[in-house]
């Protein structure tokens, strides 16, 4: 059994980081590459004398800057499918109905935990963004997944209104304590970029968590289907 989870966790979480690396390739690098232009200086927001071009020139392929942007993906979602398919397989062997469908809802379920929950009070930043201290906001932000996720199981396996009180205070309670924040907001990027940037990132976050949370359903559905059956 344990060889069939660690292969369903990487075949799934292979599918959703490539689909997620091909995704970010597409529709943040070009974002992420015009806002470094702004960070170094070669292209000027504030007091600038005229218009600057919407669609510069980004410059060439960086081939090594992309292979490690699409392997580190694909470990990163590799690492999630191992939790989504272990918690599938706890789910299932306690009555659950685990398939490609319910891995859907596991799956958006994953994205509000991880990205949606925190973006709302520490959206994704390009480069030269102000921002907090670093590890003030990663304390912040694990502990916000960590309540969120925690809200979620009770959202879906809760019974009572105690059960779904304690998830309405749980996803609550991470922004009203509120995120680390700068001292004060500067940068030399466009906020127009800032805005595009975040936008995409959660549509990217979005697409590759449903295509996970579908491919873990249906290896673990197809895992449970061909258990022998338990003696009576």
């Amino acid at each position: 059994m344990f060889v069939k989870i660690v292969t369903s966790a990487v075949f799934a979480g292979f599918a959703a980081g490539l689909t997620a690396a091909v995704l970010q390739l597409l529709f943040l690098q070009p974002v992420l590459l015009h806002a470094e232009l702004y960070e170094s200086g070669a292209l000027v927001h504030f007091g600038a004398t005229g218009p600057v071009s919407a669609d510069p020139d980004l410059g060439g392929i960086d081939f090594a800057r992309d292979a490690l942007s699409v392997l580190f993906t694909l470990l990163t979602y590799t690492g999630y499918a191992f939790v989504l398919v272990a918690l599938m397989v706890l789910a299932g062997e306690r009555g659950v109905i685990v398939n490609a469908r319910a891995g859907l809802i596991w799956g958006a379920a994953g994205f509000i935990a991880v990205q949606l929950a925190p973006s709302v009070s520490l959206p994704p930043l390009l480069p030269g963004a102000a921002a907090a201290e670093v590890v003030p906001r990663q304390i912040w932000w694990v502990s916000t997944i960590v309540a969120t996720a925690i809200a979620m199981a009770l959202i879906g396996f809760g019974k009572g209104w105690g059960a779904w009180a304690a998830a309405a205070a749980l996803l609550l309670a991470p922004h009203l304590f509120g995120a680390p924040q700068p001292a004060q907001f500067y940068g030399p990027v466009p906020p127009e970029l800032g805005s595009l940037f975040a936008a995409r990132v959660l549509g990217v976050g979005m697409a590759a968590w449903v295509l996970l949370g579908l491919a873990c359903g249906w290896f673990v559905s197809r895992d449970i289907a061909a258990r022998p059956a338990k003696p009576a």
